[in-house]
């Protein structure tokens, strides 16, 4: 699980193989393949603004179906769904939790490939961009400082995950499913904490 060091909402990729994953100390998975705070709050923005979110304008602007980023949201946490489970007022309902997780585990399951020609193509797209803020909507909530977080695509302007850009972000997020792929992950999700 790929998480940032300071205090506040993270985002990480989780896999299928997490133990495989990190087993090897000589990699460097902070600095290449994290994901930064601003990354996290915009895959959270559709509970924040009324408009259309930002991510959401980015796949109408680019043309590319950004579900599959959405879809890692919906993995069910194990410790979240013990919690349902447990405050379940009735046998039905801890039923229809557990089906409806383990409905939501299979539609992730060997999406590894699908997240990965996604953000290919997604990259592909917003490279030929050379002004992606101006083409986005004004927000009265610009809690992602969107003139900053959007420009300069092609430069990795940050360092691990402090002061990312979306370019470098979705490049992080590539090389980690590169890495993950190599060590045979097969399904990806998103965590928070």
């Amino acid at each position: 699980m790929l998480t940032n060091k300071k205090m506040g909402l993270d985002i990480g990729v989780s896999t299928d193989k997490d133990e495989e994953l990190y087993s090897d100390d000589e990699h460097d998975y902070f600095n290449e393949h994290s994901l930064s705070r601003t990354f996290c709050q915009l895959m959270g923005r559709s509970n924040v603004v009324e408009h259309e979110t930002e991510l959401d304008q980015i796949s109408r602007i680019t043309g590319v179906d950004i579900a599959p980023l959405y879809d890692m949201n919906n993995y069910p946490h194990e410790e979240y769904l013990d919690f349902r489970v447990a405050v379940a007022e009735s046998e039905e309902e801890r039923t229809k939790i557990l089906t409806e997780a383990q409905a939501d585990k299979e539609r992730l399951t060997g999406n590894v490939d699908t997240v990965k020609q996604m953000l290919l193509h997604l990259i592909g797209k917003l490279e030929t961009i050379p002004n992606l803020p101006a083409l986005l909507l004004p927000t009265d909530f610009d809690s992602l400082g969107n003139e900053a977080y959007f420009s300069d695509f092609k430069v990795d302007k940050g360092q691990g995950y402090i002061g990312n850009n979306f370019g470098q972000d979705l490049r992080n997020f590539s090389r980690h499913l590169d890495y993950a792929k190599s060590k045979g992950v097969t399904t990806v999700w998103f965590n928070y904490g």
